[in-house]
Formats: structure tokens, C-alpha cells, sequence
């Protein structure tokens, strides 16, 4: 060192210095580092993690899982999309030639009014655009200055709408999230210490051990379900996140506390884009770009703190001072609809200023990612690398997923105490009814009535409960494979078993409480069989409310078309309508029909070996008279046992491929040449611009 002398000190003491600062500004440690190998494990949900192509560098860094975010800059350019109408002749355009650019570091907001495009804006831009044949989208969007490919970088969609299981806790929630998500190579106590992170990364630290609840169970507030959706969405680390109205129906303080959330998330290097409506001052401060959407059209995109005033100011359009700006530009951009002459204006304003940004220099001219990025303290020099997600492994799945199922179905206390207290109501009422039936000749027809209504009423409290709690449970599960959390026969098994417990209880609370009532054959082998029957075509009109549930799209429908179905199920269920006597049309009918195969089996338990009071030749002497009347005759109550069991099977498999092909698909973003042509076909020569 002394033989360097003055100038050869001075030059690496210089050297070191110029290191240490290069490391300083190259970007921010991970504010929130994820466990060993978690961007691996997450490549197949989110696409590609990014990293070096032509180096191991990258390579080492998803290995090494040092969870630092991949910067990711977004372009886009002339994104245009059209909504045919039913008959297919005119067009309504939705997004007209929209073009921006969303930066790593840095929060956008899409504002607008209501209609102005914003959510399907951000949509697109997620890839998350829901496919429909009447849909026309075109455009072009680049990832780091490349053509962008599904699946090319990890992403996170945070929804209008927070679905969550809700008798589970915060950390439970987000334990079993990052369990499904996270390889099983991971030791338990790394996956533990993630989640304290999260949490309090999240600030969600003081409502850990509080369950989520729903409009039923009072639960956490709507902005930590917010912060809650968050956390479950960044286990895997993406290097963008979309949220779509993070502040819809959350009070003034709790929507501020979820932005100060996306604008950190932010600052750690991710690139947050969001929708938003009319933010409040300090929401909008917030924000670093805008994107300000009118009817479909871009206005303004650019800056967001003195930049659009200024820029409006031009034009004459100058906000007043003490006024928030977000409110400026939203009355700036509205039509106002109160007459006709400030209908005529406010459009008239709206185009001109329309005409006016899109004569500016494109902001999305081809710039390579090192000039977009310029001095940032992001590294410039960025790839993509595919990687072999290694999910858990089925039994795994499995297990996780039944525990979730059992502590959703064990501490469903509101749903389990009406279900209680409508068998028990029901078993009085009709054992008041059919209060200790004698063996006359008309109590024949008194028990037959009963065990029929036994069956209905068993198998529409089952399908009743179901159809009206799938459809949502479908979102999140949708939500869930969709990032490759688990498979469908996992959950759908899983599923099974969990309710097994809780759905006898029911079944064998109103036959505990309705056979000694109507003093059915006083046996206690025929008790158990009655219970057993009931509560098999318990879980058979359960597993098709699955499927009602997995057909249609929402809670209603499904409400709709599930007792619909279960009617004609009634009327062919043997009591009302002889199998010898139906129609050769719906013969099939009553093989499928679980209230038959229950009505039977009942029958056969009830009347076998039973005599009735008899004064008359004709009279009905035994129970085997009776079932031979019915059609019953010959058959056993296992038969009625495996056919249940068999239709069971049917809706349960019926459900898996139902949901395995509705999945959901997505609209694909074609050049603009493909749709303008279609475009043309459809409007007007007059109307004809894209």
C-alpha cells in the first residue's frame, strides 16, 4: 500500500467510492424479501420472472430468491376496442386509439368519469378482458420494449370486488395462500416469518387473528380486505400490479390508507396502475402519472403533479386556486347532461381536447427500455426468463384444502344455526301433522305423504344452502387457479369431505326428532336406514346444487334454476306419477330423480313387513301390497343406496368438467389492420375511423 504511493491511493480509495455509490443508486433492497425460491415457484402463475437472457447473473437471482422486483415498463399504443350490438351491425367503441406508458417506481391512475373506458383500460393492459364473439380489440403493447406475450412477467390483479372465505382469520388466510403457492421445499418456519411480514408489510399486524366475515358475520374493515387482497396477491412477488377501484365503497381515511399502500409498493419497484374515479386531494397527491379517459378517448396522459393543470391552463381551462385538482379534472372531462346547450358544449369541449393531445408527439415512439428508464435506479438491462413452476404436490393440495373447507364449513355458525333450526322446525311441524299414525287403511296413504315430504324437504334444504353460497365460492376458487394454486379434483374432494359431518347433522336431527313423532316402524334398524337414506340424498341434492352452481353465473340465476330443476324431480319422484305410467319420453326421469330413489328407499324401509288393519277383501292387508302399487316391488334399499350414490358421483364429476371448461377465457389483443376490417364491415362509410 505505501509502495503505491499518494496517486495510486487516491485512485482505488476513488474506485471504491465510485462502487459503493453505483450499488447505492442500482436500486432498493426488497422492502418485503420473499423466501427461497418463491419467484421460481411463482413463474408459472404470474408467466416469466425477468432476469438476464444472455448472462447467469439473472439466472442466479430467481435461483437465489432474493425477491427483488423485476422492473417492468409498459407501452401501448393505438388500443382500440369495440362493442358490437346483438344483431351485429353497428359498434360502439369502448376505447378509441388510446396509447400511455406505465413506468416501475411509479403509480398511474386511470381517471375518468363512469363510461369513459377505465376499467377496461386496465383490463386489457392485465390481459384480464373477459372474451366475448361481439368484442373488437386491437392495438399494440410492448413489456420493456419488446412485443408483449402472455405469461412474459409476473403479474397481480387486485379486483373491485375482495372475495375471501369468510370464517377464516387474516393469518389463516394468508397462511393457506402462501402454503398453496410457495414450494413444499420451503421449511415451515420461513413460510411463517413470510407471513409476519406480509402482515405487517400490509399493516394488517392488528387484525391477524380477527376472520375476514361477509354480510352475514361481522368481519375486518373493507380497506384491510383491501390490503388484505394485497397481501395474498403479492406472495408472488410481480413486478406489476393492476387495481381496480382500490377505493370503491371504503370511507375517506381507509381508501387514503390503501393508496399510501399501492404508492410504497411503488417506491419498492413495482409498477402499480390503477383505476380510480374522483380521488380525494390527498389520494391524488399520491399519484406520480395519469392517464385521464373520456368516453373511450385519452385527454391527457402524462405527470400528474403540476403538469396537467399547466397543460389545461393552456387551453384557458385554469383550475381555481384551493380547489382539488382530481375534482378539476373530472368536471373538465364530464358532459354535462342538464341541457341541451351544455350537452353541445361540454362535448363540443371535450373533442377539442381530445384532437388536441393526440396532435403531440407520441409518447410511445419506439424508445429502447434503456432511454425509457433512463437515470432511474432501476437497472436498465432487463430479460426475461421462463421458468418450471414446482407447485405442491396433489396430496398436499389436498390436505390444505380440506382444512380450509373444514374451519369454512365448522365455523359457519349463522348458516349451521338456521339449517338446525329449520330441520328441528320442520321435523315438529310435520310430526305435528302426522302426529302417531295407526296402521287403518287410510293412514296408508298418511304415511306414504309423509315419507315423500321427508324426501323433498331434506333435499331442498340442500340444495337451497348450496346454490346460494357456491356461485361466489366459484370466484374464488376461479381466482385461485388461475394462479396455479392448486388443481380441481383436490378442492372438488376436499370439499366432500369437509361437509360430511356438518351435512349429516342436519339429516339426522330431523329424523331423530320427526320418526318417533309419526311413529314410523318403531325399530331401531329401521331408524338408522330412514336417517341413512336421508342423509345420502342429502349430499346427492348437495352435489347437484354444485353443478346449478358451476352452470350459471351468479347467486340468483342459480336460485332460479335450482328448485326448477328439483320440481320436475318431484313430480317424477314416484308418489305423484306411477313409473309404470310415465310416458315413454321421460322414462329416464325418474332413474335419475333423487327424490325417487329416496321415496323408494323410504317406502321399503316403512312398509316391508308391515300389517295394516284390514275389515275388507280389498282392503290393503300388508306393506308389500303397497309397494307392489307403487312399483316398488322386488327392489331392496340398497339398490335405492347405490343409485343415490351413483347420482351423486354423476353431479360431482358433472361439476368437475363444468368447471373445468368454464374457465375463464380472455380477448385476445389483435393488430390493429385484423379489426379495422371488421370494424369497416360493420359501421357506416361515414362513421368508418379507428
Amino acid at each position: 500500500m505505501v509502495a503505491m504511493g499518494g496517486k495510486g491511493l487516491g485512485r482505488l480509495l476513488a474506485a471504491l467510492a465510485a462502487a459503493l455509490f453505483l450499488r447505492a443508486v442500482a436500486g432498493p433492497g426488497p422492502a418485503l424479501p420473499l423466501p427461497e425460491y418463491a419467484d421460481e415457484d411463482a413463474a408459472e402463475r404470474g408467466g416469466a420472472v425477468a432476469g438476464d437472457d444472455e448472462g447467469e447473473e439473472g439466472e442466479d437471482a430467481v435461483a437465489g430468491g432474493g425477491g427483488a422486483v423485476a422492473p417492468v415498463t409498459i407501452r401501448w399504443s393505438g388500443v382500440t376496442c369495440a362493442l358490437s350490438d346483438k344483431r351485429g351491425k353497428t359498434m360502439r367503441f369502448l376505447l378509441s386509439n388510446v396509447s400511455g406508458e406505465a413506468k416501475p417506481g411509479r403509480l398511474l391512475a386511470i381517471m375518468g368519469p363512469s363510461g369513459s373506458g377505465k376499467t377496461t383500460l386496465l383490463n386489457v393492459l392485465a390481459g384480464q378482458l373477459a372474451a366475448s364473439p361481439r368484442l373488437h380489440l386491437s392495438g399494440y403493447l410492448e413489456v420493456n420494449g419488446r412485443p408483449m406475450s402472455r405469461g412474459g412477467y409476473k403479474i397481480a390483479y387486485v379486483r373491485q370486488e375482495d372475495l375471501f372465505f369468510s370464517q377464516l382469520t387474516v393469518r389463516e388466510t394468508l397462511s393457506l395462500a402462501v402454503e398453496l403457492q410457495l414450494p413444499d421445499s420451503l421449511p415451515p418456519e420461513k413460510r411463517e416469518k413470510y407471513v409476519g411480514e406480509l402482515l405487517f408489510r400490509l399493516g394488517l399486524v392488528s387484525c391477524a387473528d380477527s376472520i375476514v366475515g361477509d354480510a352475514k358475520v361481522r368481519g375486518i374493515s373493507g380497506g384491510e380486505k383491501k390490503r388484505l387482497s394485497l397481501a395474498c396477491e403479492l406472495i408472488a412477488s410481480p413486478s406489476v400490479i393492476f387495481a381496480d377501484e382500490p377505493t370503491t365503497g371504503l370511507d375517506a381515511f381507509q381508501a387514503e390508507k390503501v393508496m399510501e399502500t399501492l404508492r410504497q409498493l411503488a417506491e419498492d419497484g413495482h409498477t402499480v396502475i390503477c383505476s380510480i374515479h374522483q380521488p380525494r386531494g390527498s389520494v391524488y397527491s399520491k399519484f406520480d402519472d395519469i392517464v385521464l379517459l373520456s368516453e373511450g378517448s385519452v385527454v391527457y396522459m402524462g405527470p400528474a403533479k403540476e403538469e396537467p393543470l399547466t397543460y389545461f391552463a393552456t387551453f384557458g381551462f385554469q383550475c381555481p386556486d384551493h380547489v382539488n385538482p382530481a375534482e378539476f379534472l373530472a368536471d373538465l372531462i364530464s358532459i354535462d347532461y342538464s341541457s341541451a346547450e351544455s350537452v353541445h358544449s361540454s362535448q363540443k369541449r371535450i373533442d377539442d381536447l381530445v384532437e388536441a393531445f393526440a396532435n403531440r408527439i407520441p409518447i410511445t415512439e419506439c424508445i429502447s427500455p434503456i432511454t425509457i428508464l433512463g437515470t432511474s435506479k432501476f437497472p436498465a438491462k432487463v430479460g426475461r426468463k421462463t421458468l418450471v413452476k414446482k407447485r405442491s404436490g396433489w396430496w398436499r393440495q389436498f390436505w390444505l384444502l380440506l382444512k380450509r373447507a373444514w374451519m369454512q364449513a365448522w365455523r359457519d355458525g349463522p348458516t349451521n344455526k338456521v339449517r338446525s333450526r329449520m330441520s328441528i322446525a320442520s321435523a315438529i311441524i310435520f310430526g305435528s301433522v302426522f302426529w302417531r299414525m295407526g296402521r287403518s287403511q287410510t293412514s296408508i296413504q298418511d304415511r306414504m305423504g309423509l315419507l315423500q315430504v321427508a324426501a323433498i324437504n331434506t333435499a331442498m334444504a340442500a340444495l337451497t344452502k348450496t346454490v346460494g353460497v357456491f356461485p361466489k365460492e366459484r370466484a374464488i376458487v376461479d381466482r385461485e387457479r388461475a394462479k396455479g394454486s392448486y388443481s380441481l379434483g383436490p378442492y372438488l374432494l376436499s370439499k366432500l369431505l369437509a361437509e360430511i359431518p356438518i351435512g349429516a347433522a342436519f339429516p339426522l336431527m330431523f329424523g331423530t326428532i320427526l320418526y318417533p313423532m309419526a311413529r314410523l316402524h318403531p325399530t331401531i334398524s329401521r331408524f338408522a336406514k330412514f336417517c341413512g337414506i336421508v342423509t345420502v340424498e342429502s349430499f346427492a341434492a348437495s352435489a347437484m346444487g354444485l353443478t346449478v352452481g358451476a352452470m350459471v353465473p351468479t347467486t340468483e340465476a342459480a336460485m332460479a334454476v335450482g328448485p326448477s330443476l328439483m320440481t320436475v324431480f318431484i313430480v317424477f319422484g314416484g308418489y305423484y306419477v306411477n313409473a309404470e305410467n310415465t310416458p315413454i319420453v321421460f322414462r329416464w326421469i325418474p332413474r335419475v330423480s333423487l327424490i325417487r330413489w329416496a321415496f323408494q328407499g323410504l317406502c321399503i324401509n316403512e312398509f316391508s313387513g308391515l300389517e295394516f288393519e284390514h275389515q275388507n277383501s280389498f282392503d290393503v292387508q300388508t306393506g308389500e301390497q303397497v309397494l307392489e302399487r307403487l312399483s316398488f316391488g322386488g327392489s331392496r334399499i340398497g339398490d335405492t343406496m347405490i343409485a343415490q350414490g351413483r347420482i351423486l358421483m354423476f353431479w360431482y364429476w358433472t361439476t368437475y368438467l363444468l368447471l373445468k371448461k368454464n374457465k375463464p377465457k380472455y380477448q385476445q389483443l389483435l393488430p390493429p389492420t385484423t379489426v379495422k376490417h371488421q370494424v369497416e364491415q360493420l359501421q357506416p362509410a361515414k362513421e368508418r375511423s379507428i
